[in-house]
């Protein structure tokens, strides 16, 4: 019996040992090697699970535990396609050029701004505004009225144009403020305040010179670019906010700031105003004003600026990257494309409905002329 054990395990001989317990050793060293395996003991169904789930983390499997997926996914998941059915609840189309923008605020709202700051110019401006009476008022009023009467009906146009899309084509009626003041400069604010200094006399020296800025102003108020630009200022505060809580030390936040102003506040700003500028003249043919009128209005502030005579002497105007306002020489040659376009709306009807308007407008400069001549309003302006 020993010697086979030895065969089998090939061993060398050895002494043989008859001690019981050497004997049982090898008996189960024999039947360890020579039997089947038996199959591991069952396991519950949750030890399963539990191992299963090891497994999978072990290998690089994708699911996530409940606690990922419900406290931090979803809510994650749920904010940003609420914010993103937000906004594109918030996009609107500019009048005319039917430019894509966000748009946050409702023209009540704005209007009610507007009447706000209407009310506070008024107390600042309180000792230089010039009387209804006074011949610029006057003109004021009149070119202004047309514009205005213009502006409806170009909105009402563009509104059947547009794709269902349903917009104000009743606005309160405008307010006209002439101010005495050097700085040449006029504004439109929301609920259609407008605001004239004389100073800008010095370049508007006719009725159609003076419809191309007013145009321009109220160009801004049918685009609403002040309710845009609220709507801006509102989107980049959350987007400062969130880069506060991304990164707490405010690095990232003082680098967002500059890049924000340069990168899309001051673009936008240029986009608003080179926008005015297409529907102003747009609205001043509409009113029957000739449109090639706003080239020499610029022209003027161009040579004005280069000469240093508005910026002080041998002052440049900044780079217009930097600007709020498109350059003189852009807005120059953008004029000239758009011209085509605004003079067939200027001589519609082989220019038979605005000859005559025109000849209206002369006698109404002529009677303007003999109500004031010899009184505070003659030429002083």
């Amino acid at each position: 019996m020993n010697s086979l054990i030895h065969n089998i395990r090939g061993l060398s001989p050895q002494p043989v040992c008859h001690s019981p317990r050497l004997f049982y050793y090898e008996r189960h060293i024999f039947h360890r090697q020579h039997s089947t395996p038996s199959p591991p003991p069952s396991r519950s169904p949750v030890a399963a699970n539990a191992s299963s789930h090891r497994r999978q983390r072990k290998g690089g499997g994708s699911t996530a535990p409940p606690h990922i997926t419900y406290g931090f996914v979803v809510p994650i998941a749920g904010i940003a396609a609420a914010s993103a059915y937000a906004y594109c609840s918030c996009l609107d189309d500019v009048p005319y050029t039917n430019r894509r923008r966000f748009l946050a605020t409702t023209p009540r709202w704005e209007e009610s701004m507007g009447d706000e700051q209407y009310r506070a110019l008024l107390d600042r401006y309180r000792g230089d505004i010039l009387p209804n009476g006074h011949r610029a008022s006057v003109t004021v009023q009149r070119v202004g009225s047309r514009i205005a009467a213009a502006a409806k009906n170009c909105s009402r146009e563009w509104s059947n144009e547009s794709k269902g899309i349903q917009r104000k084509t009743n606005p309160p009626p405008y307010t006209y403020t002439v101010v005495r003041s050097p700085e040449a400069n006029a504004f439109v604010l929301p609920g259609n305040h407008v605001f004239v200094l004389t100073g800008l006399f010095r370049y508007a020296h006719n009725e159609d010179e003076l419809a191309s800025v007013l145009g321009h102003e109220m160009a801004h108020n049918l685009a609403r670019h002040a309710g845009e630009r609220v709507s801006e200022s509102l989107l980049m505060g959350i987007l400062s906010r969130l880069a506060l809580v991304v990164d707490p030390s405010g690095i990232l936040f003082s680098l967002l700031l500059p890049a924000q102003t340069l990168l899309y506040s001051l673009p936008h700003s240029r986009e608003h105003e080179v926008e005015a500028d297409r529907i102003g003249i747009v609205l001043a043919s509409e009113a029957c004003y000739d449109p090639r009128a706003a080239r020499q209005v610029f022209s003027r502030m161009k040579e004005d600026a280069e000469g240093g005579g508005a910026r002080g002497k041998n002052a440049a105007p900044p780079p217009e990257f930097v600007s709020t306002h498109p350059g003189y020489d852009t807005r120059l040659t953008l004029f000239d494309q758009w011209m085509p376009d605004a003079l067939v709306r200027f001589n519609e009807d082989g220019g038979n409905k605005c000859r005559a308007i025109r000849e209206e407008m002369k006698r109404a400069r002529r009677l303007a002329a003999e109500m004031h001549d010899g009184k505070e309003g003659r030429g002083r302006w």
